[in-house]
């Protein structure tokens, strides 16, 4: 019986090597480059595609009809038409941050001349998709959280084995989804047709810039190409155009592949600097200077360097009343703004824009007793926020507000309230990606000025502020918020008592998720610190606005100082001493290659009506005073840049006029 049923498959064998041959896979088990099969042949331009550069790597940018960027399926199944079961895919891309509601392909396989899908890759905010044709359905597996979207060049590695799904993104750790059951192993390629960049229609083409992508059928390619040198540049196969530069036509001839560098140069008015626009240039004709946009703001690249010649006025300024505190900010494709913060309860503060050349009113929001605004931004979101010093009704509890910007209505709208004691300061930063707000609580009710000052911290879940952590302090008017090396410091100025204003202010250091004290600094009615950096030098200036002892003795005319951190001592040690008059304010700020300090002189014992002075850094003997401004109880300084030039204004709080003054340079 044994005999008979060895012959029997012997015969078996026989008849099915004589009438199918050898057994072999549907498609190479070799790497297989899809995107080679769309680009144009040697020595021929093709609409719709270009060979950008960018951040140091070349990728193909898909911009012409979809049909252009497809093969048959047949080219690659070359033995039969299965799809294999076990398979990986390798891209890398890079595509700036996507809209909540966008999604785009990086490929498909449709079926025969329909729009029905087999398989497709797609990307959406900070998701992954895997799209597949089931048994009677659709599929579609997911990976969150992925952060593809940011405008950096990523490799990821889809590996599909059994029941499960693999994603590897730049050499990282896998992500790994278990299926309800395996990929299948009877997905009928016949007819059907790869689409690169889309999915055969306009709605979901790739807005990126793709530079490898690659099927291997029947394996993982997670270990050919990990651990890698540069894990977001990881290669698997990259098409020979990205790899080399392109042959130098003739006059007469086509380039190989139609190049494109991402660095545009652009010239006039200050473009938009945001994620899309990193890596441009920009010329300015007027400051004869070239600019890179790091995708936040424009660095200088190189430029004539301007000399400080003089200060001259350039706009009155009239407010809804006395100005305690001015705001300026950008808003990408918007424009300039400035916020002031002023007293009138009844008249509310007032936003501007800069608009050809000067400041003009733009909205007023209701606020009580305003003495701060901050702009700062959490993700896409651009928030204001005012410190309120009075209640809206007396006997109320104090209330500042957070306002959101709407891009819709384009202007600013409540969006948070939070209980704050005569609020004298904001102050927004981030800490490891997380966003925190932190107030100066001046005092509670009309005596008690040791309170706590409260430190607020996003959550990304409510979206809201929520109390993080509360520090006790003595009549606090200021917070600034710096970093040296990998260290975060927030510094309060303690400015009363209740009896005296020579007190401590204290500078704080982040140390186990939260403001731990680091130096304590006696001080003289603070009401303003400003940090600075002079090359590799770490300043703290601090305005003393007044001495008022517990003998009620007080003076005006008092010194503000600039400390220095010892990195010996690590520690600020008093670097210089400057006479000052009930100082209010220091602004830092550079013209060329020369550093300036501007203080808000506001009052001496007699008189409102003082010279501000603006100070040069000399080095070895410090900051000299180099221009002696005019103002009337000077509260702020802001300097800020436009395509017309530098300027500085200033705020008063003894009336509803600020000055908006210009840098003359040579």
């Amino acid at each position: 019986m044994s005999e008979l049923l060895l012959l029997a498959c012997v015969l078996l064998s026989w008849i099915i090597t004589c009438q199918s041959g050898p057994w072999r896979p549907c498609t190479d088990l070799l790497p297989l480059d899809l995107l080679s099969r769309v680009l144009p042949v040697s020595g021929r331009a093709q609409d719709g595609i270009r060979m950008v550069q960018s951040r140091g790597a070349r990728g193909f940018q898909f911009s012409g009809s979809p049909q252009l960027f497809s093969f048959p399926a047949s080219q690659l199944f070359i033995n039969c038409f299965f799809f294999p079961a076990e398979f990986s895919i390798v891209v890398t891309l890079k595509i700036p941050q996507m809209a909540p509601e966008k999604s785009e392909y990086i490929f498909t396989l449709l079926e025969g001349n329909s729009d029905e899908l087999l398989l497709g890759l797609r990307l959406s905010q900070n998701k992954f998709h895997l799209l597949q044709k089931g048994h009677g359905s659709r599929k579609r597996i997911t990976f969150k959280a992925v952060g593809l979207d940011d405008n950096r060049w990523h490799t990821v590695v889809l590996a599909v084995t059994g029941r499960y799904t693999i994603l590897t993104v730049d050499c990282g750790t896998p992500l790994e989804l278990e299926l309800e059951r395996p990929f299948p192993d009877d997905l009928d390629t016949t007819g059907s047709t790869f689409f690169i960049a889309s999915r055969k229609r306009w709605n979901g083409l790739f807005s990126g810039l793709i530079r490898q992508l690659v099927f291997l059928p029947g394996s993982d390619a997670t270990s050919q190409i990990c651990p890698s040198s540069e894990p977001r540049l990881s290669v698997l196969s990259v098409p020979q155009a990205l790899l080399h530069l392109p042959i130098k036509p003739s006059s007469t001839d086509l380039p190989l592949h139609p190049y494109e560098a991402e660095v545009r140069v652009t010239a006039g008015v200050i473009p938009p600097c945001g994620h899309s626009e990193e890596g441009q240039l920009w010329f300015n004709t007027l400051k004869r200077g070239l600019f890179l946009c790091d995708g936040i703001t424009w660095l200088n690249m190189l430029q004539v360097k301007e000399k400080l010649d003089y200060v001259e006025d350039h706009q009155d300024l009239f407010t809804n009343s006395e100005t305690f505190d001015i705001e300026v900010f950008h808003i990408t494709s918007v424009g300039l703004f400035m916020a002031t913060a002023n007293r009138d309860s009844n008249l509310g503060s007032g936003i501007y824009k800069w608009t050809d050349g000067r400041f003009e009113r733009y909205q007023n929001i209701s606020t009580y007793d305003a003495q701060a605004w901050q702009y700062f931004t959490v993700g896409i979101k651009k928030f204001l926020v005012v410190a309120n010093c009075r209640s809206k009704d007396a006997g109320d509890q104090e209330q500042s507000v957070i306002y959101k910007w709407s891009s819709r209505k384009l202007k600013f709208i409540r969006y948070q309230t939070l209980n704050t004691h005569s609020a004298r300061d904001w102050e927004a930063f981030s800490i490891q990606d997380e966003t925190f707000l932190a107030v100066a609580n001046h005092r509670q009710g009309e005596r008690n000025h040791n309170i706590d000052s409260v430190i607020y911290k996003w959550n990304p879940v409510t979206q809201f502020f929520e109390v993080n952590q509360t520090i006790p302090t003595t009549g606090a008017y200021d917070w600034e918020f710096f970093t040296i090396g990998p260290y975060s410091f927030l510094a309060v100025a303690n400015t009363f008592n209740g009896r005296s204003t020579v007190i401590d202010s204290t500078i704080y250091i982040w140390l186990g998720g939260m403001f731990q004290p680091y130096q304590f600094i006696t001080t003289f009615g603070a009401i303003d610190w400003e940090m600075f950096q002079i090359e590799n030098r770490v300043f703290l200036a601090v305005a003393n606005s007044q001495m008022l002892t517990e003998e009620g003795k007080i003076l005006y005319s008092i010194n503000s100082t600039i400390y220095e951190l010892s990195m010996a001592s690590q520690t600020f040690v008093k670097f210089q001493e400057i006479e000052t008059n009930s100082a209010l304010d220091w602004e830092y700020f550079t013209v060329g290659d020369d550093k300036f300090l501007v203080v808000a002189n506001s009052y001496d014992g007699n008189s409102y009506s003082l010279n501000s002075v603006i100070y040069r850094w000399q080095g070895y003997e410090g900051f000299i005073p180099v221009h002696r401004l005019p103002t009337n109880g000077c509260r702020d300084w802001e300097y800020f840049n436009t395509t017309d030039g530098s300027y500085l204004i200033y705020s008063s709080a003894r009336a509803a006029l600020s000055k908006v003054l210009k840098l003359r340079t040579i």
